[in-house]
């Protein structure tokens, strides 16, 4: 599938395939999209912890976890995040994303190439508050039960691969995560919201970022 970068209204970049018409992130703005929905729809609600498990669907660009990693800069909170991704981004694509500089965060210029140079299956301690594992596998291969107090949903749209947003990969969801645990993500179908639903997840509508109106986030209640 043909695939280039293209600029978001934030002078972010983001990847585009071409024949889906369809992007990694949000063409309003790929860092404000990251920052708004997974950090402080997400990230933010569990910095009560002292240690988080955090699971991402859909690693792509790196982009979530690089930011998640700034942010916990400022915070004492462990995180052991894990990147499931099926389909890697090659070095040529991951090089030219200007996500550090748009971010203003040079100094750790390494600390974001080493996230995508780090070998798939094994841990990485990227500080002594942040680890990271990818793993190279389908969502639908997901076979952790009650581990995650957090995850970020990143899959591409429901339009282009609805088989990502049904009642079996929430189920998966679901039994992956720990009581009270809680998903974000960009997507408000209705679709969507009602698989989630069915499979016993506590749905909110909340305010979408910059180009969306509404965004949502499940919790898991036992």
């Amino acid at each position: 599938m043909k695939r280039k970068l293209i600029k978001t209204g934030d002078g972010s970049v983001t990847i585009q395939l071409e024949d889906w018409k369809e992007q990694y992130h949000s063409k309003h703005g790929a860092i404000e999209e990251a920052k708004h929905v997974f950090i402080r729809m997400g990230l933010e609600t569990q910095l009560h912890k002292k240690e988080i498990q955090l699971l991402e669907i859909g690693f792509g660009t790196g982009l979530n976890a690089f930011i998640s990693y700034l942010e916990l800069l400022n915070y004492d909170t462990k995180v052991h995040y894990t990147g499931i991704e099926a389909y890697p981004v090659v070095e040529t694509e991951w090089r030219a994303l200007n996500y550090v500089h748009c971010l203003d965060a040079t100094v750790h210029q390494s600390i974001f190439e080493a996230m995508h140079e780090a070998p798939w299956e094994e841990n990485l301690a990227l500080s002594s508050h942040f680890k990271l594992i990818k793993s190279q596998l389908k969502f639908e291969e997901i076979s952790a039960k009650n581990t995650y107090d957090l995850v970020y949903f990143d899959a591409f749209g429901a339009r282009v691969q609805p088989e990502l947003w049904t009642e079996v990969i929430f189920d998966r969801m679901f039994q992956a995560m720990k009581s009270e645990g809680v998903l974000v993500t960009y997507a408000a179908k209705g679709s969507v919201r009602r698989a989630m639903q069915e499979v016993g997840f506590t749905v909110e509508r909340l305010p979408g970022p910059p180009g969306k109106r509404e965004m949502l986030r499940a919790t898991k209640k036992e």
